[in-house]
């Protein structure tokens, strides 16, 4: 390339780096129209260069003439063209730091691996498929990222690389992984989402140093995906079990009967059992779950059993019925044909939403053989969980067998069937099973693992969470002091039995849902349920079914059975915040009266609430929310003083019950601030993801489809939500400020994912022997100066997200209505009010989610009081909220309520 087709800017950085002898070339194309297309030939002349870096430009060739830099360490080609690298990069020896990513290399040369001084290689979202034995020879690396390419398995020697600490192998289509992992002893992140991986391999138990282990989007089966769920040390535990004990199999699973009521469920059910059972004239409708027992044999001398769960269609039961769909288990949607009633939608989006997706068929019972049309292609074509649609005439057995065989075959084939197991997990499984207890002590659970081989408490806990998972039994650890930490339930159908008494009882739903504790002894005053109504009121707490009115001790409301009519109150429209969430495909029932549990506490007068609404109060500020299940829409607007931060908290906990529906799809609707919508009940709106896109865009402006007006798109997300936390959610984008002086070396392994160095560098490397320089790297990996970009990978919500758990933390406490226990309930009571104060103080953000968080940590400490190091958070928490608050006025609020911290910490810790 001659001098004069360089663009000057180049020209210019090559004539410096030549003339003071620099060792870095930064010929990066970030600030420039005309980007290279070649290395210009100049560049090979420059022996002393150390760091080169040449990205975002439009280079497909690295020449050979490359290695002639043979004193170059760190070399970035980050750009969209190169599509080979030359097999004389192996003669650049000193290279310790190669950043190729975002190419179009498809293959790598086995030269490579004689680069024996790298330690970063970075390779994401290139179109590999393959990779050379040699990768195993870089025995200096320690980070390399492969991900975002098209691979679909990796060599054997990727396990010689000992000193590997970071591994990307996200989004490729890799399915298997080689036992020689295990061999990367100083590994701590192994990133595998997005690939199509069913087994790990069991050697990844060795790692014992790995700390992250990301392995969403994959068919897992082994480990079981309620395993790998809970993080990467349950991981280890497992293949230590396996190690340790050897394998063992399970053939068992449930299969769920769901339809509208009278469609044919129970009788289904029961001519599953019993081909021969006479279907009863008048037969009632299921109250809440009924489990029948069923089993058939397997070609191995065998007994595979089922669970068939019966479902009440009745509509009091749809809201409930979703704690109860589990996970890989086989579905029957049963349609009456006479009928025509049934909402296929609904109810296969159902079954998606809470199943994750599980294998279902459609029974169409021809109930005097009426026969109905499905448009099965059409239903095939949006849920791809639908397997098979059979007819039959439940009444003569037409079409009973080949239902029966289907579902035989659908339910053995289950992921998790047949899948290894820890020999202990199954023989405690068969333990619980024969036990024809309803309930046992945890003590008890424990005493059965112990007999059955199990030795640590870890390995016990974590089979309980797995048969909880999995539906078998229910065992809530969250909360590690409550009675129902303390309580297995082997039988479910007995806590959803005890459940539906209470929804199903005549005098709760004259009294809308109003029951107090005298009513549920009399509800539940069988044997089987009196001794354990604290545990039984303690699980529809769990499931968000009901709740205690505050100061009423003892009165619980279960909102599914308010009034529908929504009481007369006076509205002050002016000035409103509005926030619409809109479900387009799908709106699951029972989304508002979870949330009118979770934020009882601040019921306007505890008044103010209806089945499908509620007005919440806090700090002089209002916020009504109703749920339009007919428009699939959630509306919030707020009134008062601190509109935001109200809104926030509401946002945060609906985002929470939206995160418990895994496959949800639905939308934040910013209202529009023009002149026209400012004062508009109803203002144009934007998706806020819109939004989010055309800030990322660098688009200032969108027009407002009411008025016409352009609008700013900053101002519109700043009426909502604090523009300092409005962040990027993707996976792999974590910006990060990072201070270090020195090494240059430094300075380039720290850089994340991409890698990607780009801008000037003089500022930098004039910097480099700075005592505190500060060089920030972006999640995208560009590197500049000063600016400073904070840690976050937080939400839009994020001080609405710390404030909500701090609620949410104090809403759990118990009452603390016994005389012994006043300070504690003072103190409850105390927190709630500084949670409040600290939101309002004059502070920044950071000192406010300092102060909340330091509220959580005594709020958690309260019911472990005894507790040495309890007491110890508990103090020092104390300590960092009057240290904030000394940064007031001697009169706000906040300093006010901290001076009446240290005498109830002493009394209680």
């Amino acid at each position: 390339m001659s001098e004069d087709s360089i663009e000057k800017g180049f020209r210019e950085k090559i004539q410096e780096a030549r003339e003071k002898n620099l060792e870095l070339l930064d010929l990066s194309n970030s600030y420039r129209t005309q980007p290279l297309n070649k290395i210009p030939e100049e560049v090979f002349e420059l022996k002393h260069i150390k760091i080169l870096n040449l990205s975002g430009n439009q280079i497909d060739k690295l020449p050979d003439t490359i290695n002639e830099c043979s004193n170059l360490s760190h070399i970035n080609l980050s750009n969209k063209k190169l599509i080979n690298l030359p097999e004389s990069i192996k003669n650049i020896s000193n290279l310790i730091w190669l950043n190729l990513w975002n190419n179009q290399l498809t293959n790598l040369p086995e030269s490579l691996g004689n680069l024996s001084n790298l330690t970063f290689l970075n390779l994401c979202n290139n179109q590999l498929t393959n990779l050379p034995e040699s990768l195993g020879n870089l025995s200096n690396l320690t980070w390399i990222d492969l991900s975002s390419n098209q691979l679909t398995n990796l060599p054997e020697s990727l396990g010689n690389l000992s000193n590997l600490i970071w591994l990307y192998l996200s989004n490729n289509k890799i399915i298997k992984l080689s036992e020689s992992l295990g061999n990367l002893s100083n590994l701590t992140h192994l990133y595998l989402w997005d690939n199509r991986l069913t087994n790990l391999p069991e050697s990844l138990g060795n790692l014992s140093n790995l700390t992250q282990l990301e392995l969403s989007g994959n068919p897992l089966v082994v480990p079981p995906p309620e395993v790998v769920s809970k993080g990467v040390d349950a991981v280890k535990q497992y293949f230590r079990q396996l190690r340790e004990e050897g394998e063992a199999y399970i053939y068992e699973a449930k299969l769920l009967i769901v339809g509208e009521p009278g469609a044919g469920k129970t009788s289904l059910a029961q001519k599953i059992q019993d081909p021969e059972y006479q279907l009863q004239d008048n037969q009632e409708s299921t109250e809440g779950i009924d489990v029948i027992k069923w089993s058939f044999p397997l070609d191995n001398e065998r007994e595979f059993k089922v669970n068939l769960w019966d479902f009440g269609g009745q509509e009091i039961y749809h809201a409930t019925h979703q704690f109860f769909l589990s996970k890989r288990s086989l579905y029957t949607l049963v349609a009456d044909s006479r009928k025509e009633d049934t909402d296929f939608y609904y109810w296969l989006n159902s079954v998606e939403q809470f199943s994750d997706n599980s294998p279902l068929l459609i029974i169409k019972n021809e109930k005097q053989d009426r026969q109905r049309e499905i448009n099965e292609s059409a239903l095939r074509g949006q849920f791809t969980n639908l397997e098979k649609t059979l007819a039959t005439n439940l009444e003569t057995n037409r079409g009973l067998a080949e239902i029966i065989t289907a579902i035989q075959y659908h339910i053995q084939n289950l992921p998790h069937v047949g899948q290894p197991l820890p020999k202990t997990w199954v023989m405690v499984r068969q333990a619980l099973e024969n036990d024809s207890r309803n309930h046992i002590s945890l003590e008890e659970y424990l005493d059965i693992c112990e007999t059955n081989g199990f030795t640590l408490l870890e390995d016990k806990l974590q089979l309980s969470r797995y048969l909880h998972d999995l539906g078998v039994c229910l065992h809530f650890q969250e909360q590690k002091y409550s009675s129902l930490y303390k309580t297995v339930i082997l039988k479910p159908e007995w806590g959803t039995d005890a459940v539906y008494k209470v929804l199903d009882n005549h005098d709760v739903i004259n009294n809308k849902g109003k029951f107090t504790g005298n009513d549920l002894q009399r509800i539940w005053k069988d044997d089987k349920y009196a001794s354990m109504s604290g545990e039984l009121l303690e699980l529809m707490k769990k499931f968000q079914l009901c709740y205690e009115i505050p100061d009423c001790k003892d009165t619980f409301i279960a909102p599914q059975l308010l009034s529908d009519n929504q009481p007369d109150y006076d509205w002050n429209r002016s000035h409103n915040l509005i926030l619409r969430y809109a479900y387009p495909d799908f709106m699951p029932k029972g989304i508002i009266t979870r949330l009118i549990v979770v934020m009882h506490q601040y019921i306007d007068q505890q008044q103010y609430v209806w089945k499908t609404g509620v007005i919440l109060t806090k700090d002089n500020t209002k916020a009504e929310v109703i749920e339009y299940y007919g428009k699939r829409e959630i509306k919030i607007r707020v009134a008062g003083i601190d509109k935001r931060g109200l809104l926030s908290i509401v946002a945060y906990e609906l985002d929470r019950i939206h995160d418990s529906y895994k496959r949800l799809k639905y939308s934040k609707l910013i209202p529009c601030n023009c002149p026209k919508c400012k004062d508009s009940q109803s203002p144009h709106s934007y998706p806020f993801e819109t939004l989010r896109k055309f800030i990322e865009d660098q688009q200032d402006s969108i027009q407002c489809q009411q008025s016409y007006q352009m609008v700013n798109v900053l101002s519109l997300l700043g009426d909502i939500i604090d523009l300092n936390k409005l962040v990027s959610n993707d996976k792999q984008d974590s910006n990060q400020s990072i201070q270090f002086k020195g090494d240059i070396q430094q300075l380039f392994l720290l850089l994340s994912q991409e890698g990607n160095i780009s801008g000037d560098f003089s500022e930098i490397m004039a910097n480099i022997n700075d005592q505190s320089p500060k060089i920030n790297i972006s999640g995208s990996g560009n590197i500049s100066g000063n600016a400073k970009v904070t840690s976050s990978s937080a939400g839009w919500f994020n001080l609405g997200d710390i404030s909500g758990k701090v609620t949410n933390t104090i809403n759990q406490l118990p009452s603390f209505d016994a005389e012994p226990e006043s300070d504690k309930k003072q103190l409850k009571e105390l927190l709630s009010k500084l949670q409040s104060a600290v939101l309002a103080e004059d502070l920044d953000d950071e000192d406010k989610a300092e102060a909340l968080e330091q509220i959580e940590d005594i709020a958690s400490s309260l019911t472990n009081s005894e507790d040495s190091a309890v007491k110890k958070i508990a103090n020092k928490a104390m300590k960092m909220l009057i240290r904030i608050a000394a940064a007031l006025s001697p009169t706000a609020n906040m300093v006010t309520i901290c001076k009446e911290l240290p005498d109830l910490i002493s009394k209680i810790f």
